[in-house]
């Protein structure tokens, strides 16, 4: 809130339509440069995927030094996955980059795991504690495994 804004003596002085516009105009601007709901949930899938792939190719490590029969067709599911995750890094990466939002690893505490959020000339602290990460991860590879469901679901013609 500027100075002037709440002073009634204000509205009575004389003023030119354009200086009106640009201080509303201003006033609109300056809160779209803050980062928005969707940016941060952007923010926190961008900072997720790449320990969703690190499990997933863990997984597919440990499958490929077991004697289970349907080692071929869970290795083929896991790298489905993998690859999915990998256009998802990529096409959030380009979003982030086309709102001008850049993120960077900050610090790790006992419990959170922090992010610095550049977006539009701002700086913000992104955090994330490990319940919320375990939690997030779950849900998302339980999509991928249903994507991957839904596809040998699809009768074959």
């Amino acid at each position: 809130m500027s100075k002037l804004e709440g002073n009634e003596r204000w509205k009575t002085k004389m003023i030119m339509t354009e200086h009106v516009e640009q201080f509303e105009e201003q006033q609109r601007n300056a809160g779209s440069n803050m980062i928005t709901i969707d940016e941060r949930t952007m923010v926190r899938d961008f900072i997720l995927l790449p320990y969703i792939d690190t499990m997933v190719g863990k997984s597919l490590k440990e499958l490929e030094h077991s004697g289970n029969i349907l080692k071929r067709a869970y290795s083929m599911a896991g790298q489905a996955i993998q690859r999915r995750i990998m256009q998802d890094t990529y096409r959030l990466q380009k979003e982030l980059k086309q709102r001008n939002i850049k993120v960077l690893a900050d610090e790790q505490d006992e419990f959170i795991l922090y992010h610095k959020v550049f977006c539009r000339g701002y700086q913000e602290r992104f955090g994330l504690t490990r319940d919320v990460m375990r939690t997030e991860i779950s849900l998302r590879l339980t999509k991928y495994t249903a994507e991957i469901g839904a596809i040998l679901k699809e009768p074959t013609t």
